[in-house]
């Protein structure tokens, strides 16, 4: 009998219409499924423990041996709906920003777009659960996933990052793809692609299992049609390419700066 191969993925509503395609099509019985916040995925595949995941994308280059195996993402064209930043002042008066603790991709991204679209320098602040609460006043947040949901009732000022991302680069944006830290077998890979297209096929059936929101103006159809972008095509390669080539470049600067006041 052949060792099943060790999946994780995020899980959150954007991820359900390929979970539903991973336990409805044959790969099911070649793999192990976990689900858990993005941060936990990056960490399995880094520590092992996982030989496939769904990860943040700037958790990438911390893996080992790791390549992107899938033709899908979880990705955006425009406005994604549930990685936000929220504020009850515009953000030129804001001077710390709450970064949630769910993924490093997102955190990036807010840093990047801070600097250069923005132009601003809040202080960064790694967030505790409960965070959302001390939004206020000069304090904005960073919320991503399923806890968004409502916020936009909530809060006065809303930045939709995948939003300010195509208006800054004019480019898609990739949050999370499906990384790998081994070689898997070429039939493997192909199952798995054909059972994620299978659940974006039925994205209709879904609708049928998943509970209603609570926040009525929330339409999950139109997230996972409209907000959400699965195919990971040329033109998310080239954003993704340009997003880790930026994080990678203030890295090493930063690196650099303390080696010289050290």
């Amino acid at each position: 009998m052949n060792k099943k191969i060790r999946v994780t993925a995020v899980s959150y509503l954007n991820t359900k219409p390929l979970l539903y395609g991973l336990v409805h099509h044959t790969i099911a019985d070649q793999i192990t499924l976990s689900l858990n916040i993005p941060s936990v995925c990056a960490q399995q595949l880094r520590e092992n423990e996982v030989d496939l995941a769904l990860m943040p994308v700037a958790a990438i280059p911390e893996v080992p041996n790791a390549k992107i195996v899938s033709d899908y993402c979880i990705g955006t064209i425009g406005a994604v709906k549930t990685v936000c930043i929220y504020s009850e002042l515009p953000l030129e008066k804001v001077n710390t920003i709450f970064m949630d603790y769910h993924s490093r991709t997102s955190a990036a991204l807010s840093q990047l777009l801070a600097k250069e679209y923005w132009q601003i320098t809040p202080d960064f602040i790694h967030a505790e659960p409960g965070y959302i609460d001390q939004i206020g006043g000069s304090r904005a947040g960073l919320v991503i996933g399923d806890r968004t949901i409502g916020l936009d009732q909530r809060f006065e000022y809303v930045y939709d990052l995948g939003e300010i991302w195509m208006k800054h680069t004019g480019l898609p944006f990739v949050f999370a793809a499906w990384v790998a830290n081994k070689a898997l077998p070429d039939a493997f890979v192909q199952a798995f692609n054909e059972a994620l297209a299978l659940g974006l096929e039925h994205i209709p059936q879904l609708m049928f299992l998943l509970p209603t929101p609570e926040e009525k103006s929330f339409d999950l159809e139109t997230y996972f049609t409209k907000h959400i972008s699965y195919y990971l095509d040329a033109g998310k390669k080239k954003a993704l390419a340009r997003f880790l080539t930026t994080i990678a470049s203030q890295k090493r600067k930063e690196a650099d700066f303390f080696m010289v006041n050290s």
